[in-house]
């Protein structure tokens, strides 16, 4: 919970040239939403929250459009795009009973896919020592990055039943610790740091980019489709029942409406943790009060900005090495999802076709320079959006049986 919840702040702050200090200050404010959205989850206010035992946390959903959109636009259109689609997501969540029938599970088996592809060279670059770092490459970052993936890889092989869980935090600690006998971690931001303190609000002013908000809105829209998976998929294991409508789309408006607040406090968008699922099928601990004490401790975090100073000494390459093995498993669960449809003729026509065009035309971004330049400056980069509206539009319009009928031969007996 706490090691995802920091990672995709990392990754993004570092795109985005962000200092040190205000990568704390990030990590502080992410400590707090996580810890409101997951107990707005816990226990709905109105019709916000699902009242399942569903952990919030910085969305990974976001990571590879972010790094596209600060660097391109500035971090500021980032929280203006977060506001704005945050907003969106969370009207559209209180109208859910309307539209859910659109996002069948082979949509959103290929959209968790493509999303597991599209972080794979953002964790690449993690490995390395982070996007334009001067040491990038260095033998430093590879020592530092191996180690810490491979003792997530030996945790996870040798950790019993639920502890394997806890494989990526246990790499990272790891890591953290050669680092700081090699001598790479700076602690000196930790002397000016307070020990308590109240989260910075609105630390960065708002920018409206229109191409920014159209980009980031779709991935909010990208990102309802991962908690309708997350909604039901913990239902039926942790309660051995459906997810109600107003389960799902009290779900999904706290995902919309805590991200906007999350834009407040100048920090990327929250959404379920699909980790959680997973947790909450081996232990079938499914008690509010239990998970709500962890949200509690988040928040509390939260007005500990020493906590989030801490974190960001933390070196890319030791991330890299957690975020690496995380992103591939993102990719195995999609391929998982579209397996869990069948292959049926019209599955693997929207599953294949969709990831086709939208990881392949987005390698070569040139192919959009017909369109109108919001069209390229939306898709170009943004893998994602174009496989979840090529898989929309899929579904719309393939017909439903598209099996070829096999033609039978009868033998008239009477004639033989």
């Amino acid at each position: 919970m706490f090691v995802a919840n920091i990672a995709p702040i990392f990754i993004v702050a570092g795109a985005c040239g962000l200092s040190s200090e205000q990568s704390a200050m990030l990590i502080q404010s992410a400590m707090l939403i996580a810890g409101i959205g997951t107990l707005i989850q816990l226990f709905p206010l109105w019709k916000i929250g699902s009242g399942l035992p569903i952990v919030m946390g910085i969305s990974f959903t976001f990571v590879s459009i972010m790094c596209f959109v600060g660097p391109t636009y500035g971090y500021n259109a980032i929280v203006g795009a977060v506001l704005v689609g945050g907003l969106i997501e969370g009207v559209l969540g209180l109208l859910a009973k309307y539209w859910l029938k659109l996002i069948t599970p082979i949509v959103s088996a290929s959209v968790v896919t493509a999303i597991g592809f599209s972080l794979l060279s953002v964790g690449a670059a993690s490995f390395g020592g982070g996007s334009g770092s001067e040491n990038f490459g260095s033998v430093t970052n590879w020592i530092l990055g191996s180690v810490t993936l491979l003792c997530c890889i030996l945790f996870n092989i040798f950790a019993k039943s639920y502890w394997k869980q806890l494989s990526v935090l246990f790499g990272l600690i790891v890591g953290y610790i050669v680092a700081i006998f090699m001598g790479v971690v700076d602690f000196s931001a930790l002397n000016s740091t307070s020990i308590v303190t109240l989260p910075s609000i609105m630390p960065f002013k708002p920018e409206f980019n229109i191409n920014a908000i159209i980009s980031v809105t779709l991935i909010f829209l990208v990102s309802a489709t991962e908690t309708i998976g997350d909604t039901s998929a913990l239902a039926v294991t942790g309660l051995n029942r459906n997810a109600t409508v107003k389960e799902t789309s009290g779900s999904i408006a706290c995902d919309g409406f805590i991200s906007a607040l999350s834009s407040v406090f100048g920090c990327l968008p929250i959404t379920s943790f699909s980790q959680n699922v997973g947790l909450i099928a081996m232990t079938k601990v499914v008690n509010r009060y239990a998970i709500a004490a962890g949200a509690i401790i988040m928040i509390l975090a939260g007005f500990c900005p020493i906590f989030g100073s801490l974190l960001a000494t933390l070196p890319d390459a030791v991330l890299g090495g957690c975020t690496l093995m995380m992103f591939g498993n993102i990719v195995i669960s999609g391929l998982q999802m579209i397996s869990g449809c069948g292959y049926s003729q019209r599955n693997i026509t929207i599953a294949a076709l969709s990831l086709s065009i939208g990881i392949g035309f987005t390698q070569v971004p040139e192919i959009f320079s017909i369109f109108p330049q919001i069209i390229e400056n939306v898709f170009s980069e943004n893998c994602v959006a174009v496989v979840f509206i090529v898989a929309i539009v899929l579904n719309l319009i393939l017909p439903k049986n598209m099996e070829a009928k096999v033609i039978k031969e009868t033998v008239d007996t009477e004639n033989k």
